[in-house]
């Protein structure tokens, strides 16, 4: 993991603090710093690292550099340095420059406030509601510098178990594919190819895990008789987006089956129209696998309740996460923008951004 250290080197009080973190840190990460807008640039260019933490609120365009490494993939950390205690977030007084950077602020995985006077105060704003309560060992005796470190390396293992589709390497999505098809087929003769590189485990089950798909993917993996690290994923801490909720089963969206496939098959694809996730595309896809699926009658039923353009490109993006076959689609799939949409949905479902 590597984590680039913005701060105001001029600040001593923050000076010592990323001191004692650097020098407790070594061991768990790679660390860089940077104090000017010129070395941020560099340093996000050069180290592209994983975390960007800033300590303190930067200038404008210190924060237009810090947001640009965001946008090329660094997730940020923001420890604030008392900038909201209450003196200095009074509205009675000249805005202060925090205001300005409500951008930043909202951006970040994660915001740490080294008191619950500024927490507080931090939490009526309601512009991030991922915070972290860690003190300062500079400043008080109510913390060790070893306790300071073990809960900011916390910290940086949260963000980075967080919407880790988005981590994802190329290797890792295509096992993540072929041990979905697998797991809803139950039969390993159905699979694609498996990536012969290294596949990121922990990365693969948390996604699993937060998309509520890990008994499709725990029993894929077990069909294909695959090595895996044993990892306890429901025990490991994430952020989310502030409306994420875990997935449930489709029939609680849409009633129980009542004996009609294609009323049932209609219902299931408005739910995906309505919101389209992960789970209901692998549920869908089972229930297009049945025999008693009868084609012709689904597609008059679609066209009736004006599905028809919404299921073509919902049966491409089926090809893509689930690898339907294409003898199993009622219609015929199509690629075009509506298509893209459901693709920017399902990837921006874990997305704290969204």
């Amino acid at each position: 993991m590597k984590v680039l250290f913005v701060y105001p080197k001029s600040n001593p009080l923050i000076s010592r603090h990323v001191s004692m973190l650097t020098d407790g840190l070594q061991q768990s990460v790679t660390i860089g710093t940077a104090d000017s807008v010129s070395a941020i640039r560099k340093a996000v260019k050069e180290q592209e690292p994983d975390i960007i933490h800033c300590h303190g609120l930067p200038s404008v365009s210190a924060a237009r550099a810090i947001l640009s490494g965001i946008n090329k993939g660094s997730r940020l950390v923001l420890t604030l340095h008392g900038q909201m205690e209450p003196w200095a977030t009074d509205k009675n007084k000249k805005v202060p420059a925090i205001y300005w950077q409500k951008q930043l602020i909202t951006r970040a995985y994660s915001v740490i406030l080294l008191g619950r006077l500024e927490l507080t105060n931090f939490k009526k704003l309601g512009w991030n509601r991922r915070t972290e309560e860690i003190h300062n060992a500079v400043t008080t005796n109510t913390i060790s510098l070893q306790e300071m470190c073990t809960a900011t390396f916390a910290v940086y293992q949260k963000v980075m178990d967080s919407n880790t589709l988005e981590l994802m390497d190329e290797p890792t999505v295509r096992m993540l594919r072929a041990i979905i098809k697998v797991g809803i087929m139950g039969d390993r003769r159905w699979t694609v190819v498996l990536p012969s590189e290294e596949v990121n485990w922990r990365h693969l089950l948390l996604y699993a895990e937060h998309e509520n798909i890990r008994n499709y993917v725990d029993y894929g993996i077990s069909i294909l008789g695959l090595s895996v690290p044993a990892i306890d994923t429901s025990r490991i801490a994430a952020y989310f987006p502030d409306h994420y909720e875990t997935p449930r089963p489709i029939r609680e969206k849409v009633g129980d089956y009542n004996g009609k496939e294609t009323d049932y098959l209609v219902r299931i694809i408005h739910q995906l129209r309505q919101q389209p996730l992960l789970l209901h595309l692998i549920e869908l896809t089972r229930e297009l696998y049945r025999d008693t699926v009868d084609d012709e009658q689904l597609a008059e039923r679609l066209e009736e309740k004006k599905l028809t353009a919404f299921t073509r490109s919902l049966m491409q993006v089926l090809d893509e996460q689930t690898a339907l076959d294409e003898g199993y689609m009622p219609l015929s799939p199509t690629d075009n923008r509506l298509t893209r949409q459901i693709r920017q949905q399902l990837d921006n479902h874990l997305n704290i951004e969204d």
